[in-house]
């Protein structure tokens, strides 16, 4: 006998507990206001290994109108190389929206071994030929680089990793607008979100970890490079163990805006950060401007070597 797959409701039902209408919600959100009395409702599901409760929030201290005025000024001194229409743009509000993330932490021992350099300087002779063309004996201080092996174990904390839970905002897309003053974490309440429109998590924890965990050893990589000590080094190998590893859900502050440029082009997701006002997004390149760009560097690279022709 056939068995079959059920697919996860895409929606929910809710009755809003202030007029009694029945309402359809997107099975993505966590809460919502009621179209018709505009009352906040929180949609309560029951959390599953993958898909946890959130454990810490970060509230908004940046209103809409500051965020709108944030995203026109970013706009308007973006690069020398966006587009016109796009600097021009107006932002369209998308909506503010309690984001699901991850918060990573861990112990990082890191065993590792690398040849370091010191360097060194030393006088020495040589002959060369001077404008008579004679040739004459001079002396120069070169600097040498005397290589000596090391090896030991670096640990260190790593902590606020943050990670996107969210499928429609990239970790890029957080990246960029981050750090969030995680000194402001509070423990989560639905009284947090209340009003607010609030994303379920559509990535799952344990994508989020592994992800969370490579971004780690990257960020262990970079920090045992800026501790080798000497004035340079090479061959650098290591091994990384990551211990008493810690991983919450949390939901961030931000306002989402698209930026509609051109009638042929899809819009550009902006993104403000709702506790620093930090704004994030890819700015779309003229290629118009580039090509005008590349052609004036051309250009003057001709006339200069028109001009050394000339002189000899």
């Amino acid at each position: 006998m056939a068995s079959t797959v059920s697919n996860p409701p895409t929606s929910t039902e809710i009755a809003c507990q202030s007029c009694g209408a029945i309402l359809l919600i997107d099975a993505t959100v966590r809460s919502t206001t009621c179209p018709y009395c505009a009352s906040p409702s929180i949609i309560r599901r029951p959390p599953t290994p993958n898909r946890p409760s959130p454990s810490f929030l970060v509230g908004f201290t940046i209103n809409h109108e500051r965020a709108t005025q944030l995203v026109r000024t970013w706009l308007s001194k973006s690069h020398l190389f966006a587009r016109s229409d796009f600097k021009s743009a107006v932002p369209e509000l998308t909506h503010g929206i309690y984001l699901p993330a991850y918060l990573y932490g861990a112990v990082a021992h890191a065993d590792y071994s690398a040849s370091i350099g010191e360097n060194y300087t030393e006088t020495e002779t040589y002959t060369t030929t001077d404008s008579q063309g004679k040739s004459v004996r001079r002396t120069r201080t070169v600097t040498k680089t005397e290589w000596r092996p090391l090896s030991g174990r670096y640990v260190c904390y790593v902590v606020d990793v943050l990670v996107t839970a969210s499928g429609g905002v990239s970790n890029e897309a957080l990246e960029a607008i981050e750090p969030f003053d995680l000194r402001s974490l509070r423990a989560y309440s639905d009284s947090f979100i209340a009003g607010w429109l609030a994303e379920e998590p559509s990535r799952t924890q344990a994508e989020c970890f592994r992800f969370a965990h490579d971004e780690t050893v990257a960020l262990v990589e970079r920090r045992l490079k800026g501790f080798m000590p000497g004035d340079s080094h090479r061959n650098l190998q290591f091994q990384t163990n990551l211990n008493n590893e810690v991983i919450n859900l949390v939901l961030l502050p931000v306002w989402s805006y698209a930026v509609r440029y051109a009638e042929d082009r899809p819009p550009v997701q902006i993104l403000v950060n709702g506790q620093t006002g930090r704004v994030g997004g890819k700015v779309p390149v003229s290629t118009t401007k580039v090509a005008f760009a590349v052609l004036a560097v051309i250009g003057v690279l001709l006339l200069l070597a028109l001009l050394m022709s000339l002189a000899s």
